[in-house]
């Protein structure tokens, strides 16, 4: 099986299942694709990722990046990487490179830099991690429980909320649990 930008999405929606799995499944019969499909691509990209290390292989599964820039990071300077991907029409895939070439991170951003929203109209795969601490002043955002899994945590009238993100990209919204 070739790997492209078809099965690269589908190796991201099947991580993103861990948290959100309604809307993958939605996700997978809007394209006709089965849950076969989606575990045989993540069972390839994982294959992929350890024969080509770092940004080697998201290069094989998208091509050339069509965005490249360099963006400072504290006292290095890192290049950006990022592709278009069909499913999330606005946002882009964005690979950072430390000084080395080695990745430091990858996840969806928005091009054109963060939007702000209302809690109401905060929606399932439509924001970033950048977008949501643009909108709620005071949001912390702390690593996830899994590998490419972030939370932000804010507080919004006067209710503690923690935002689930898979890739960077807004999955669900919970009550934060009260601290014991």
């Amino acid at each position: 099986m070739a790997f492209g930008v078809v099965e690269f999405e589908l190796a991201l929606l099947h991580r993103m299942r861990d948290v959100n799995a309604a809307k993958v499944e939605e996700a997978l019969e809007a394209r006709g694709a089965s849950r076969t499909e989606l575990r045989e691509a993540h069972a390839h990209w994982t294959r992929l990722t350890h024969v080509r290390r770092g940004v080697s292989a998201l290069r094989v599964a998208l091509g050339p990046p069509p965005h490249r820039a360099r963006r400072p990071a504290g006292s290095l300077t890192c290049d950006v990487l990022r592709w278009p991907l069909p499913t999330w029409p606005g946002l882009e895939y964005e690979a950072l490179l430390g000084p080395g070439g080695e990745l430091w991170n990858q996840w969806f951003v928005r091009a054109s830099g963060p939007v702000t929203t209302s809690l109401a109209d905060l929606t399932p795969w439509g924001f970033v991690v950048a977008d949501v601490a643009a909108s709620f002043p005071g949001a912390v955002q702390i690593d996830g429980p899994a590998p490419h899994h972030w939370t932000v945590d804010f507080r919004h009238d006067g209710e503690d909320y923690r935002a689930r993100f898979v890739y960077g990209l807004f999955q669900r919204l919970d009550r934060k649990p009260d601290p014991d």
